[in-house]
């Protein structure tokens, strides 16, 4: 099984974007919310090398990076 986790914050498109997609693909999701918690933007800092904007999405630890990468990587 496929290990999905994405940084996200409330009110952003991108994150809601990401999140629809992984969902049309019935991909169940491990999601931190950086905006209600300090701690995961903290480590979600560490885990992108600074990379401060949502979402931020790991597949099986590795970082894929922001919702345009998950597209992306969707239309390959």
């Amino acid at each position: 099984m496929v290990k999905v986790e994405i940084y996200t914050s409330e009110i952003c498109p991108y994150c809601i974007r990401a999140k629809s997609l992984l969902s049309s693909k019935n991909v169940e999701i491990i999601e931190y919310r950086i905006d209600t918690d300090e701690n995961e933007r903290t480590k979600m800092l560490e885990r992108t090398n600074g990379a401060r904007s949502v979402p931020q999405i790991f597949i099986d630890d590795v970082h894929v990076g922001n919702s345009d990468d998950l597209h992306a990587l969707e239309r390959e």
